[in-house]
């Protein structure tokens, strides 16, 4: 599986998203600072994989740190986590990996710990978040290849896959993981305007796996429902209230309502790091306006008149009410979310 994001030594190699398909290139982040820009830019994008960067930029940023002291070392170290907090607000992995990356900080520093000493720590705990994400994508592909059909013709939106996370992917895990559990899948890709991720990210990753995929614009689900050709649709998440309503690239709650309309199932599949019980519900998620060149151009060619006005929210929330279940590594959860989700959390205490 292509590796999203990975160690080169003292820096990260992370693929530049940006240049998929038609190019396979990389960035070397050799700087927190590096990290930062590149998960603001989207070289790197997808909720988990911005949460594994993180967490990797912030054991980097320790790694390049003179200080000599726990002290000015632990002043740094929380420089360091308040720049990548900063870079995409609605990914709830992004806090939670910074939160993971605090705690090892925090039971180093308990321990008396050398500067050193918390260096090796913040390394491990990296590559630890990365090492779980990896796990818990193929756990959601075991889960969801059991609400698959034996033979079923699946409409995602965006990218939730390997490039998307630390490798497998989640929507894309399951289908990954029906495939392997010797289903028949065929795949409909929503081009997923403004940033193509569809067109240019899961089509790429799944034609490279040899999985049956077809493009099609956004504008085209409805049709493609209303003419019996999807059985399923699967998306990933980046973030999930408590209530299950989900923040999601921008177009998918047009794609829920569609599936509703139609008797679709319409599936979530998300690491559990995604699901944030501190949030009641999808009116409290921060939403992310990007630039307004996104959707003024495709590529160098502009799209759209000078003088226009644009919005680009990045994502949209898909209230609860459209969604069959939500999937990840612990198991299928259903509706009513407020009380599926929080009875798992509590047994994961217990």
């Amino acid at each position: 599986m292509l590796p999203t994001v990975a160690w080169e030594g003292e820096t990260i190699r992370m693929v530049d998203q940006r240049k998929l398909p038609a190019t396979e290139t990389y960035v070397i982040c050799k700087t927190v600072n590096d990290v930062a820009r590149a998960i603001k830019t989207m070289v790197i994008r997808g909720a988990p994989a911005i949460g594994v960067s993180a967490a990797m930029g912030v054991a980097l940023g320790a790694s390049r740190s003179k200080a000599t002291g726990t002290k000015q070392f632990a002043t740094e170290f929380q420089r360091h986590c308040d720049l990548l907090a900063a870079t995409r607000p609605t990914a709830v992995n992004l806090f939670w990996a910074i939160e993971r990356m605090k705690q090892a900080f925090a039971e180093g520093a308990q321990a008396g710990e050398s500067v050193e000493q918390l260096k090796a720590r913040l390394r491990a705990a990296a590559d630890r978040i990365h090492d779980d994400d990896v796990a818990s994508c193929r756990a959601i592909g075991r889960h969801g290849a059991a609400v698959v059909p034996d033979e079923a013709r699946i409409l995602t939106h965006c990218n939730a896959g390997a490039l998307a996370t630390a490798g497998y992917g989640t929507a894309l895990g399951v289908i990954r993981g029906a495939i392997e559990a010797g289903k028949h899948v065929t795949v409909l890709a929503d081009e997923t305007r403004p940033f193509l991720q569809g067109a240019r990210l899961t089509a790429w990753e799944l034609v490279r796996d040899g999985i049956d995929t077809t493009v099609i614009t956004d504008n085209m689900a409805g049709a493609m429902m209303q003419a019996g050709l999807v059985d399923m649709v699967v998306v990933g998440a980046d973030r999930i209230a408590a209530n299950g309503d989900t923040a999601n690239k921008i177009g998918t709650y047009s794609v829920a309502v569609l599936a509703r309309e139609h008797s679709i199932p319409f599936y979530v599949a998300a690491p559990w790091s995604t699901i944030d019980l501190a949030t009641p519900d999808g009116a409290a998620i921060p939403i992310e306006e990007r630039a307004s060149r996104e959707v003024t151009h495709v590529g160098p060619t502009q799209v759209a008149p000078a003088g226009a006005k644009v919005r680009n929210p990045s994502f949209d929330v898909t209230p609860a009410k459209y969604i069959t279940a939500i999937i990840t590594e612990r198991g299928v959860y259903r509706a009513p979310f407020d009380a599926s989700l929080a009875e798992a959390a509590f047994d994961s205490l217990s």
